[in-house]
């Protein structure tokens, strides 16, 4: 699945992805009082305005961009409605030919971590019957617990020839809190991407291994560091946009080839018509509001990329 990321990105010369993160305030008015009208003001009502709410977002952006990340605890939130909502989102973007980065940041032991795995990348078997239950391509994990947290998800992504994103430096202004402690002086986050570079040479695609590494947009510092530790990796870039970070804030995350890392943006995208530059748009049409904001992501980013070659 790596090699189709990085076949994705050439095609579309766009190494974003865009954050299928809603909340209920950045739904526009005529989409909730059609969903309330329907279902009632329920989480049966959220779910469905939820679910028209992204609809309207991939159609308008999936021919610009290969890939996209739901963030299941927005989903979550509306209980079971909102789960169906999140099955059926990652469905429709793969019918879209969208790659799907499941943002569920699993982290625990043993058969634990291994239903995780097997839910969201794996496989089941149900007496005669294999089944796929959400069926992403790559899944993002926390690796506080160690090695015995993300092997049942390495093992699963061998099989189903999937990947990982392992979180190593997170864009949040609390991240340092642990991630940045001393261990023999140097920042723990250096030690765990020393660990997702090991890992990721026992399980390399063509030219990237599928255990990726996620590291914010807001420490362009540090992703030059952990650029160097994990040559091999893919880096999951969130933090561009509304959290600050920028196109300038990204080069040190690429390659000389171009590839090697894809940003995410979520509200600045899916919310975008309720930004002072796309609100000519209105909350009618913010999906159109939305392919513009992707499109202005791509110029940004390539112009960062294009001015640092030169």
């Amino acid at each position: 699945m790596i090699d189709q990321l990085c076949k994705k990105i050439r095609e579309t010369n766009a190494p974003i992805v865009v954050g299928l993160d809603p909340m209920l305030e950045y739904i526009p008015r005529h989409l909730l009082d059609r969903a309330y009208a329907e279902f009632g003001e329920t989480l049966e009502g959220a779910a469905e305005a939820v679910w028209q709410y992204n609809k309207g977002i991939i159609d308008a952006v999936y021919d610009l961009i290969p890939a996209v990340k739901p963030q299941i605890a927005m989903y979550e939130q509306f209980g079971v409605e909102g789960v169906n909502v999140f099955q059926k989102t990652v469905a429709y973007c793969k019918s879209k030919g969208l790659i799907v980065i499941g943002d569920i940041k699993r982290g625990d032991i043993g058969s634990t971590s291994a239903a995780y795995a097997t839910g969201h990348l794996g496989t089941i078997q149900i007496g005669r019957n294999r089944y796929s239950a959400f069926d992403e391509d790559f899944a993002t994990v926390n690796p506080y617990l160690g090695s015995d947290g993300v092997k049942p998800f390495i093992d699963v992504c061998s099989q189903e020839k999937k990947g990982l994103f392992i979180l190593v430096k997170t864009s949040n202004p609390s991240s340092g809190e642990f991630q940045d402690r001393l261990i023999d002086g140097r920042p723990l986050y250096e030690i765990v991407g020393e660990k997702v570079a090991e890992w990721g040479q026992e399980h390399m695609g063509s030219e990237y291994s599928y255990i990726g590494a996620v590291v914010g947009a807001t420490y362009p510092e540090q992703g030059k560091v952990l650029r160097e530790l994990m040559p091999k990796a893919f880096i999951l870039v969130p933090g561009y946009g509304a959290q600050g970070g920028k196109g300038s804030d990204l080069v040190h995350f690429f390659r000389e080839d171009g590839l090697g890392a894809i940003v995410n943006s979520s509200r600045g995208i899916i919310a975008a018509y309720r930004q002072p530059q796309y609100a000519l748009f209105g909350p009618e049409n913010y999906a159109d509001a939305s392919r513009k904001a992707v499109q202005d992501m791509i110029a940004d980013i390539d112009g960062a990329l294009q001015k640092a070659k030169n």
